[in-house]
């Protein structure tokens, strides 16, 4: 069973799509179609909206979540209620979203699911530290690379990344988008002192001394540094920002003196919304970024289906990407036809 077994060895996994069709659902089909022959106990929620019969943008047919007897899933009121399975309900949350609070419940069969989940990331952290009172094995968390989420899928241990023909027709170009996805994934993380320190900051940038000691700038958007130049590396050049970063930002570091000492700091990953270009002037100044929080990339999935009806070579996507990630990569409807 390809990449599940990794799977298996973590607590939380994401499953991540690069964008809207790129196969994320099939993959976590997959994901949940194995994992019921293994005896593990699965709980599954999702960042956003996942499981429509119709993509609400494109207007095509997209794949439901199937979820199999005794595993638990969590999702607003107003989605439970849309649930095709009989189910028990476990525990209604005190957490509101836009479609009601959070029910937790245990499938009592095999049916179709609608989810919504955790409004943001710390929800979502004791959501899924929360799930061992259920006695799971395993939560997964149907996630998205989306600037629209407040909630991110980092904070999971494990992540298989969903990425296909939606993000781009010409496999040269798609293999180099992906790419750059997971080296941003793959980002080292802060060392464990810093790090506790800036876990709950939600907003603003703040300076890193040589001791470790954080120091509020309140400066309280990278807008507004161009004004601040000439205190934000009073206190050293380590940089901590908490909230999204753009091309501005690292536009701004590397026209900097000091660029090549720079070392930029961010939430994790899915903060960075920077082109490669405007990302790589600065690494290539010698400017260095880390994350506070990482996960594991287990797998990359491809779709080579786009929402527009062309279709790529499994085969050439597959290798392509394979030979420049250096890691697994599955096209999931393959792998469904092969067992």
């Amino acid at each position: 069973m390809p990449f599940i077994e990794d799977v298996l060895t973590c607590k939380s996994l994401s499953i991540v799509g690069l964008e809207k069709n790129t196969g994320k659902t099939e993959c976590l089909n997959y994901v949940l179609g194995r994992i019921k022959e293994t005896g593990k106990h699965v709980a599954l929620t999702s960042i956003g909206i996942d499981g429509e019969r119709r993509d609400l943008v494109t207007n095509t047919h997209k794949p439901e979540i199937r979820i199999y007897n005794g595993m638990i899933f969590v999702s607003a009121e107003k989605h439970y209620l849309q649930r095709r399975v009989t189910s028990e309900i476990l525990e209604v949350s005190e957490v509101h979203t836009a479609m009601g609070r959070l029910v937790t419940a245990r499938a009592l069969g095999t049916g179709k699911v609608l989810l919504s989940g955790p409004p943001d990331t710390h929800n979502l952290k004791v959501l899924i530290a929360g799930m061992r009172h259920f006695n799971t094995d395993l939560t997964i968390v149907d996630g998205a690379v989306s600037r629209l989420s407040l909630a991110s899928p980092a904070v999971t241990e494990g992540m298989v990344l969903a990425t296909g023909a939606a993000v781009s027709a010409n496999i040269p170009e798609l293999v180099r988008k992906t790419r750059f996805v997971v080296d941003l994934i793959n980002l080292p993380e802060v060392e464990t002192a810093v790090r506790q320190k800036l876990e709950e900051i939600d907003a603003g940038i703040y300076a890193i001394d040589k001791d470790g000691g954080v120091h509020d700038l309140n400066i309280r958007s990278v807008f507004m540094l161009e004004n601040e130049k000439e205190r934000i590396f009073s206190k050293g050049s380590r940089l901590f920002v908490a909230g999204a970063t753009s091309d501005n930002l690292f536009s701004f570091l590397r026209m900097q003196k000091n660029a090549a000492d720079i070392e930029l700091i961010v939430k994790d990953f899915t903060r960075i919304f920077a082109t490669p270009e405007a990302y790589f002037s600065f690494i290539r100044k010698g400017g260095k970024v880390k994350v506070v929080s990482k996960t594991r990339l287990l797998a990359v999935c491809i779709n080579p289906l786009s929402p527009q009806g062309y279709r790529l070579s499994s085969d050439d996507l597959g290798a392509a990407m394979q030979q420049e990630l250096q890691m697994p990569v599955y096209d999931v409807k393959k792998l469904k036809q092969c067992n």
